[in-house]
């Protein structure tokens, strides 16, 4: 990765950033609360940058549509945010399953 794709990335996250701020209160806070929860556990397609941006998208449209954000994504959050990932890898999942091979060589 080059210094032109580095400051590509941070204008891109300064624009998505830019749109997330100009949500409506209640949404913001949801959106980071989601961001805060991928960012724990780690989605593989994250690094990617699909999946917040189609958050941030179905957002829009819920603004659009003058809906409440709860109306949306239902009353928890934590599910919500697994049903979107729950077949897709994350480092967490990638990560236990190194240390349990690892564990595993080690008993042999």
């Amino acid at each position: 990765m080059g210094i032109r794709d580095i400051i590509e990335g941070k204008r891109e996250w300064r624009a998505h950033m830019a749109r997330v701020k100009a949500l409506p209160p209640d949404y913001q806070i949801v959106y980071k609360e989601i961001q805060k929860y991928f960012f724990k556990i780690g989605p593989v397609e994250l690094v990617d940058g699909s999946l917040l941006s189609g958050i941030l998208d179905f957002f829009e449209e819920g603004v659009a549509a003058d809906k409440g954000v709860m109306e949306l994504i239902g009353d928890d959050v934590a599910a919500f945010c697994d049903d979107l990932i729950k077949d897709s890898p994350t480092y967490a999942a990638i990560y236990q399953e190194s240390v349990r091979k690892e564990v595993g060589n080690g008993m042999n």
